[in-house]
């Protein structure tokens, strides 16, 4: 992104708005720690690699992993100072039977970033692991297909990046500056999700009877079966990222946040133990978001990977979820089209 020029530099020019001037000052650095973009459009080239997972467990010890297949993206992308826009063909899931929706996008200037995503899931969730007792040998079910979960995330994170001057999150995740000299920034964000989450119990406990030997007694506790989870969480976060030049031209990037979050829910559950009041609460958890990057930048060229990582907990006495997602870019591109005035 591109400083702010001095006021001499625009002497005899016509007088700019509010507006102009207010969204210049996002892009306002110190260039001994950062060099502005030099041009206003990239190409690229990237490969994206989605995961999710999710991990149900109850107060009894029991728990279940599910995660799909990591979902493979390549396209192009076009890029106009910090916004990029493209296509990517989901190389994993070619016929349309198992293929998801998923909409990822992060926006990044040197004050504000926010992270916007919706996902709703497919039908190739695989079984990771189970734990039904010590005296229960799940083996056989690792990596057996499971069609019958169903859960959808939507929602934002929105951050500021305090020391925006020396610290630049654009260097590292969206290419439009190069950071010189090491430095970090603290971060506050806000954020605001939506999920939805349902399993079919009763084709869960057939695959179990089928792939487990006939005398083994496995059965999942009712405090496990929640036939369908809603919850909104509304967040507020704190954390650190620091961008570290350790040579010329290379970046390493690193920031963690904790958020806590304030659900509120509904769900509808199998189990008459007790109340559907139990599931109809409003707490506060503990979420987190991640983000790293490494890239070369020589102002024209470019090329790195960078991922960005969401956590989510849902927790009460009897019954949890842990949900996570995220995706890794591996890109390669150039800037061009100089702009006239630095």
């Amino acid at each position: 992104m591109m400083a702010l020029a001095s006021a001499d530099a625009y002497a005899g020019q016509p007088r700019r708005s509010f507006l102009a001037r207010v969204i210049e000052s996002f892009s306002e650095v110190d260039t001994n720690y950062i060099e502005p973009q030099h041009y206003n459009f990239a190409l690229m080239l990237q490969n994206t690699n989605n995961y999710e997972l999710y991990r149900l467990s109850n107060d009894k010890g029991q728990s279940i992993l599910f995660a799909p297949q990591w979902s493979v993206k390549l396209g192009p992308y076009f890029g106009w100072r910090w916004i990029f826009l493209g296509y990517t063909l989901d190389v994993n899931h070619l016929s349309n039977s198992k293929r998801k929706k998923e909409f990822d996008i992060s926006l990044y200037s040197s004050r504000f970033g926010i992270d916007l995503f919706y996902r709703k899931t497919g039908n190739d969730y695989l079984i990771r692991s189970m734990y039904l007792g010590k005296d229960v040998d799940t083996k056989p079910l690792r990596h057996t297909a499971f069609s019958g979960l169903n859960s959808s995330v939507k929602g934002f994170n929105l951050y500021y990046i305090f020391n925006n001057k020396h610290f630049s999150y654009p260097a590292a995740f969206s290419q439009s500056t190069v950071q010189r000299r090491s430095c970090g920034s603290v971060l506050l964000g806000i954020g605001y999700t939506k999920h939805s989450l349902n399993v079919d119990w009763d084709r869960l406990e057939g695959i179990i009877k089928e792939k487990l030997p006939a005398n083994t007694e496995a059965v999942i506790d009712s405090s496990m079966k929640v036939g369908n989870v809603r919850y909104t969480d509304i967040s507020v976060s704190g954390g650190y990222a620091y961008n570290w030049v350790f040579a010329r031209n290379w970046l390493f990037a690193a920031s963690l946040s904790a958020a806590v979050g304030y659900k509120s829910s509904n769900s509808r559950t199998e189990h008459t133990k007790w109340s559907i009041k139990d599931f109809d609460f409003k707490n506060f958890n503990i979420d987190g978001i991640g983000r790293f990057g490494l890239v070369w930048n020589n102002t024209k060229w470019f090329a790195g990977v960078s991922a960005i990582l969401h956590s989510y907990n849902y927790h009460k006495d009897q019954f949890s979820t842990n949900t996570a997602f995220g995706n890794v870019n591996i890109y390669a591109g150039f800037n061009f089209g100089k702009r006239k005035h630095q």
